[in-house]
């Protein structure tokens, strides 16, 4: 049994746990889940990155 990696990468959280939600759903043994958020100014905006990465068998 080999282990996988599974990267989501979403300007919105609520689209990065819908989209690992639906994932999970998946028959699939789950080892970590690590989470990350970054945030850069560009301008007068400021840019949002909610990412996530699924370790598993």
């Amino acid at each position: 049994m080999n282990m996988k990696v599974k990267l989501f990468d979403f300007e919105d959280e609520s689209d990065l746990e819908k989209e690992l939600n639906k994932f999970l759903e998946n028959d699939i043994d789950v080892i970590d889940i690590k989470f990350q958020t970054t945030m850069a100014v560009y301008g007068e905006e400021q840019l949002y990155c909610f990412s996530a990465m699924v370790i598993y068998f």
